[in-house]
Parts: C-alpha cells; sequence; structure tokens
C-alpha cells in the first residue's frame, strides 16, 4: 500500500513537473480558475464539476495550476494533477513546517466560507520546499482550492 502511494505521489509531482516547466501561475489566476470552477459548478453541478476536475486536460488546469475538490471534513473528491487522491482524507496533512494547512483550509472554508491559505511545499521543479498559497471556496457542500508558488 505505501509504494502504490509513493508512486501516485511521483507521478502526481511528474506531472506537476511537466506543467511547471511551462509557466507558474500567478494569485490572480488561482483566484479566477476557482472562480470559473465555482460558476461551472453553479451551472452544471457537482458530478459534472468533479469529471471535469479530474480530467488532466480539462478546462481546469492552466500552466501549473489546477483545481482540487474536497468535502467539507478534507476528503479529497477530484484532483486535477492527480486523480488517484481521490477518496483519501488529508486533514492530517502537513506542509513543510509540519503546519496543519488543510485543517486551516476547512475552519476558514466553514466561517467566512473562502480566503487564502499559505504554507510551504515541495516545488516539483526545483524540488525546494517553496512558499505556496491557496484560495479556496466553499460552494454548498463541496470547497474547490488552487494554489501557486510564489516567488
Amino acid at each position: 500500500m505505501l509504494i502504490k502511494s509513493v508512486l501516485g505521489v511521483a507521478a502526481s509531482l511528474a506531472f506537476a513537473a511537466n506543467v511547471l516547466a511551462a509557466d507558474a501561475g500567478t494569485a490572480e489566476e488561482a483566484s479566477a480558475l476557482v472562480k470559473q470552477g465555482v460558476a461551472f459548478f453553479k451551472a452544471n453541478g457537482k458530478d459534472k464539476l468533479l469529471a471535469e476536475v479530474a480530467n488532466p486536460k480539462g478546462q481546469f488546469v492552466s500552466k501549473d495550476l489546477y483545481l482540487s475538490v474536497w468535502d467539507t471534513k478534507a476528503k479529497v473528491l477530484a484532483h486535477g494533477a492527480n486523480p488517484k487522491m481521490a477518496g483519501k482524507n488529508i486533514i492530517e496533512l502537513k506542509d513543510g513546517d509540519d503546519k496543519y494547512f488543510m485543517k486551516e483550509i476547512m475552519a476558514k472554508a466553514a466561517n467566512p466560507g473562502s480566503g487564502w491559505v499559505d504554507y510551504k511545499w515541495v516545488n516539483p521543479v526545483s524540488k525546494d520546499i517553496q512558499a505556496k498559497s491557496a484560495y479556496f471556496e466553499k460552494v454548498e457542500d463541496v470547497v474547490i482550492s488552487a494554489g501557486y508558488y510564489k516567488k
């Protein structure tokens, strides 16, 4: 099981590295991608949003940005860089400084429902731990998020 998890993370990083090499997204682009996801959800429903987010060539992948969608307990419903993450609860996920950033996201998503959370994550291109920020919005029973690496 551990080998499958490691291989899944490696595949996700390889995908992200290819995308990152092309271009890096900005804070404005990350928040715009989330807003696009929210609009899609409202127009088409949750099932169609999850299918589109899970599509690595879909409309919710741009530069090194992609959407992740979670339930309000931090279970991954769809992940734009690694569809194998679907079904995993990531509430205990820690960043490079041992910060429980998913707990912070879920708390902020509960009230006021949207915002930014800063954390440190391994950049798949440089392999260095780098400052990253995620923008998220809660809509009905899901949280839609996109993050970008700070320069």
